[in-house]
């Protein structure tokens, strides 16, 4: 009885037993898990529910996308028997703000979730004053742990009128629409709207200083892409980069690194993201960080201050709201759950989407990553054009790939480039994940007509 006792008084010294900081996908979900099993939680906010992915990441940028893809839409239907009796208008204004209220309704939904899980919700930037404290807005709280999860923040580099270009952040809220636009950077962010803003109807540059974006991509899917979105219109500027911008009579001229100047209305740096560490006070605690500036954390999402946590995006591992939920809920059941700790989170088959036009979905290893994890291997492509483009008129087409360890035939690797590839992807990564063989998708009867079909029906080799 002494010891219950003793165990009760060590929970309750404290105001909580988890406050988190930061309401973002995982920040969120680590909350309400958490009080679901009893713990007394809090989380501080100090910008927006739902943080990166809700308000400025993957929810306004799909929304966006759809918008895009009406572009094409409209172009192949004529090839179906429609006709429109007037050129399509684009009005960014009415796109804009239907996505303000459609934001605002999902943060009102986070604030219900959380309310409805007896979490409370503090508004303001919490500051770590030691191992089990922080202040916000003036407020001192104590806490068992304290879970850091406030994700990233845009990176520009300094050039001369690098204050001119815009970040993902303000994107989505131009006053205007840009009709010249240019995109500085090759990762998901750049790729996805120098897409998005090409099909809605601007002149689109994407400047890169590498040989060809989307590094760490399958080399063949990266090249496919390249080609498509040319097709579509985007001028791609590799091997290059922003050398400086001015202000000029009509908007802005950019000039690269290889001479060429270029007049826009607007420059998006979407030149990575960096951990939101900035006054923290984690400093003060001398907490570990990585090479690259984050926190670094052991598999129970320990930092080098036992009750001090992170996940997500500012531990620096992979970057997708998915991947932050995932550890959320890992982290409760290591801290707060009573059955046995899980076992760690597997990060090597993670599917994931690029919503460029056309989308690219992929899960598992590269090509190259194939060949040097497995040494032999079995490559499977297909590149066609999709049935749809037979009436369309589109010159659009479709590559679909998986990629086999020749001694044990599991499909280690499956990448798609064409529309709606990552919800496509999505079902193969279950495929993928549980380590089927090739003969296991050979056996599995397609469904006709689909795209789909074409990844149970590759059988010539396309190479080793």
């Amino acid at each position: 009885m002494a010891e219950l006792a003793s165990a009760k008084d060590d929970s309750t010294r404290y105001d909580y037993d988890l406050l988190v900081i930061g309401a973002g996908s995982g920040g969120v979900r680590a909350a309400r898990t958490a009080a679901a099993t009893g713990a007394r939680v809090a989380i501080a906010e100090d910008r927006y529910l739902g943080g990166t992915c809700v308000n400025v990441g993957c929810v306004p940028k799909k929304l966006y996308s759809y918008a895009a893809h009406f572009h094409d839409t409209f172009e192949d239907a004529s090839g179906f028997g429609w006709r429109l009796n007037a050129a399509p208008e684009f009005e960014w204004e009415t796109l804009r703000d239907n996505k303000v209220g459609e934001i605002k309704r999902l943060n009102d939904i986070y604030a219900r979730i959380l309310d409805g899980a007896g979490v409370r919700l503090i508004h303001g930037r919490a500051c770590v004053m030691d191992a089990h404290t922080v202040e916000v807005t003036g407020e001192t709280i104590s806490a068992d742990k304290i879970l850091v999860a406030v994700g990233g923040w845009p990176w520009v580099p300094t050039f001369p009128g690098s204050e001119l270009a815009i970040t993902s952040n303000e994107v989505f809220d131009l006053e205007a629409f840009p009709e010249r636009f240019l995109v500085l950077g090759g990762g998901y962010i750049a790729v996805e709207f120098a897409s998005i803003f090409n099909g809605l109807g601007s002149d689109t540059h994407l400047v890169y200083r590498g040989e060809l974006f989307l590094r760490g991509f399958d080399r063949e899917v990266r090249e496919f892409a390249r080609d498509e979105m040319i097709k579509k219109g985007m001028k791609l500027h590799l091997e290059t980069n922003v050398d400086s911008i001015r202000k000029v009579a009509n908007g802005l001229e950019v000039t690269l690194t290889d001479g060429q100047r270029l007049e826009v209305d607007a420059v998006l740096a979407a030149t990575g993201r960096r951990p939101y560490l900035a006054g923290l006070g984690l400093d003060k605690l001398d907490v570990a960080l990585t090479d690259t500036g984050h926190l670094r954390v052991n598999e129970r999402f320990e930092t080098s201050v036992p009750s001090i946590l992170a996940l997500g995006d500012v531990t620096g591992g992979t970057e997708l709201t998915p991947v932050a939920l995932a550890e959320a809920m890992h982290m409760v059941q290591h801290h707060f759950d009573t059955t046995p700790p899980p076992a760690p989170l597997d990060y090597q088959s993670i599917a994931t989407a690029v919503f460029c036009h056309p989308n690219i979905g992929t899960v598992g290893l590269s090509e190259q990553q194939a060949r040097e994890a497995c040494g032999e291997i079995r490559v499977y492509t297909t590149d066609f054009r999709p049935m749809k483009h037979t009436l369309s008129g589109s010159s659009e087409r479709c590559l679909m790939k998986l990629i086999v360890d020749d001694q044990s035939d599991v499909v280690v690797g499956a990448h798609m480039v064409g529309d709606e590839a990552g919800e496509l992807i999505q079902g193969i990564a279950i495929a993928v994940r549980a380590r089927l063989t090739k003969a296991d998708f050979d056996a599995t009867i397609g469904i006709h007509p689909t795209g789909a079909e074409e990844f149970v029906t590759m059988r010539t080799l396309t190479r080793r």
